[in-house]
């Protein structure tokens, strides 16, 4: 397409971007309008696509970071085929696959975008999979806002991607200088960003980003090979929003808003058009998958049948270190499962995949969010990745997580060093908040278990689980309960104490569940029977057993190494709520601010030790006589 035509393309893009805000009654027309040169030249010079066929491993990836200029990116799939007119005028209506934010609802979209921050991060983790596991020339394009370039996690990304050397992805930074409500921080001042991406290593060219024959130009050095060690390149571009319509350009306060008079503002564009732009087809290519070639240096892409760690029963072993050899052998089993660590793969356990298959590790360094991010863009090409870090330092990527569901993203994380139970290093280490947080994302799997052959037993069958599957695992090692070939199915529970007489049902996971089977020795020898649950299906969880115990004994009391407030505690009252018979509900769970102590005094300081447990049965039996 000569550089005429795509000048007429870009108007194009941003005539029906101002439609199809128009026909919604909202959206973000100017945002779409200052980066159509860009788009217009990437789709009819230099992504390679197949549309009809998004799942081609070989196509190009694109992500538009800046995901409220999604009017842009559906006059894009409108230009090129993929949507016809009547879907672009349906636009943030009820039913539409064109929602206000792109979404995977859209074969084209590999992962939602809108928060701000997230899309050159995610490039990052499609662009390791391109480099070091597909093998394949595919290139990455990332669309950015210049306003999100303030955020933490573009750092985290670019300085990675620079470690990395990923030549294949390449930045767009469409510099509109304006964000939602007034100037940006550099406004047009490119060399501001340029000094920043050069100083971690990237290659920089700065443009018109109006321009269709500079930007050609630019797109072209971006993909030409650029030296040893590879460099991802970014491209910098000064644009204008609202570009071409007089009353909205480069002005203020018309963020996110329909242009006044769409009419007058088509027509000043110069009118519709429907001009059809053909993206290159991505070559004939193979990807490696179980039985081919390990990119990193570390040999075959392994498969074979799972074996998963065995132990001694009565001996002890923390669950994190059954993790990490668990991971190992089902790496061994599977060639499409990946590991990813925040720099502390010797406390997460994470380390034995990594000195099993280095080909398929990645260390993210101490960057949270960097590391769900590159496992969300690990998954959209088909990996199954296992990202693990403090379960108290995942708080700080917790946006990630809930944008991954939004994608859809099928992604296992993986939580160590949870709870007071950590004892001397104190608040700032313990997770105390992450049974809540992973809970409350929509489709998630929580799963926290007690002993070695549980968790080797979950860590594999997340392999095969949908949506964010988190696992929550211990420091301390803990007695072996289960025998090795004990099957564990997600939604479910064990019974470890039940009798006929119990008066009361004590529901426990992971840690607690060794003190509440303590707690059950001491009160049956005061004659006071319990029922102990081991529920280490967090979410699901397991209505039928919770109501049975709940028949049965009257009394259920909850004791978590958490705090009150979202996790098992709430998970057993949820349980009941919708119309069961609701039985005498109590629970333990840590209220104090901990502080340093030993392993059991944390415990015991927190109420949630043996002792605690045992009167705290005490005290719900006697109450419950009384009445």
């Amino acid at each position: 397409m000569r550089y005429e035509e795509l000048a007429e393309l870009a108007q194009q893009l941003r005539v029906d971007a101002v439609r199809a805000a128009d026909a919604a009654g909202s959206g973000h027309p100017t945002s779409s309008m200052s980066a159509a040169e860009l788009a217009a030249v990437l789709l009819a010079r230099h992504l390679r696509y197949d549309f009809d066929d998004p799942g081609n491993p070989a196509n190009d990836r694109l992500v538009l970071s800046k995901g409220h200029a999604s009017p842009l990116l559906y006059a894009l799939y409108k230009a090129a085929g993929a949507v016809d007119d009547e879907e672009l005028l349906s636009f943030r209506r009820l039913g539409s696959r064109l929602e206000g934010h792109p979404t995977p609802r859209l074969p084209w979209v590999d992962v939602a975008t809108g928060s701000l921050g997230q899309g050159l991060p995610i490039g990052v983790g499609v662009a390791l999979a391109g480099k070091y596991l597909d093998r394949l020339p595919y290139r990455v394009w990332v669309l950015s806002g210049d306003s999100e370039m303030a955020e933490g996690s573009v750092w985290e990304a670019v300085e990675h991607a620079s470690y990395e050397q990923l030549g294949n992805l390449t930045l767009i930074v469409d510099v509109n200088r304006l964000g939602q409500r007034g100037p940006t921080r550099h406004g047009h001042d490119l060399e501001a960003y340029g000094k920043r991406l050069r100083a971690f290593g990237w290659h920089t060219i700065e443009v018109d980003g109006h321009d269709v024959e500079a930007v050609d130009k630019a797109f072209t050095e971006a993909t030409a090979a650029d030296g040893e060690p590879e460099r991802p390149t970014a491209v910098i571009a000064a644009t204008f929003k609202g570009r071409g319509v007089a009353a909205v350009e480069d002005q203020e306060g018309k963020h996110g808003k329909p242009l006044p008079d769409a009419k007058a503002a088509v027509a000043e564009l110069g009118g519709r058009r429907s001009i059809r732009a053909e993206a290159g087809k991505p070559p004939p290519a193979q990807v490696a998958r179980p039985g081919g070639s390990g990119p990193r240096g570390g040999g075959p892409l392994e498969g074979g049948p799972l074996e998963l760690p065995r132990y001694d029963t009565g001996s002890e072993e923390a669950t994190r270190t059954a993790y990490g050899e668990a991971l190992a052998a089902l790496g061994s089993a599977r060639g499409d499962v990946v590991a990813l660590d925040g720099e502390v793969s010797d406390s997460t356990r994470a380390e034995y995949f990594k000195k099993a298959h280095p080909e398929r590790f990645f260390e993210c360094y101490i960057a949270e969010q960097q590391l769900i991010a590159a496992a969300v863009g690990l998954q959209t090409r088909g990996w199954v990745p296992y990202a693990s870090s403090f379960a108290a330092f995942l708080t700080r990527a917790y946006d990630f997580v809930r944008m991954a569901s939004v994608s859809r993203a099928g992604i296992n994380v993986v939580g160590s060093h949870a709870g007071v139970a950590i004892g001397q290093d104190g608040p700032s280490q313990m997770g105390l908040e992450d049974l809540a947080m992973f809970r409350a994302v929509h489709g998630s799997t929580v799963l926290y278990p007690c002993d070695a052959h549980q968790t080797a037993r979950l860590v594999a069958a997340m392999a095969d689980l949908d949506g964010v599957r988190y696992l929550r695992t211990t420091r301390a090692a803990t007695p072996v309960l289960y025998g090795p070939d004990e099957e564990f199915p997600v939604g479910g529970s064990r019974v470890l104490r039940r009798s006929d007489e119990d008066r009361a049902t004590v529901v426990a996971a992971g840690t607690t569940v060794h003190e509440a089977l303590r707690a059950a020795d001491t009160l049956a020898e005061d004659g006071i029977p319990v029922r102990v649950i081991d529920l280490y299906s967090v979410k699901p969880v397991d209505v039928e057993a919770l109501n049975d115990a709940a028949g049965a004994t009257g009394c259920l009391l909850t004791v978590e190494d958490h705090h009150p407030e979202g996790g098992l505690g709430d998970a057993v009252a949820d349980a009941f709520a919708d119309g069961r018979p609701v039985p005498r509900l109590a629970r333990l769970a840590v209220r104090n601010m901990p502080a340093s102590a030993t392993p059991e005094e944390q415990l015991h300081a927190s109420g949630i030790d043996a002792e605690s447990i045992a009167a705290a049965v005490k005290l719900l039996v006697e109450r419950v006589v009384v009445r």
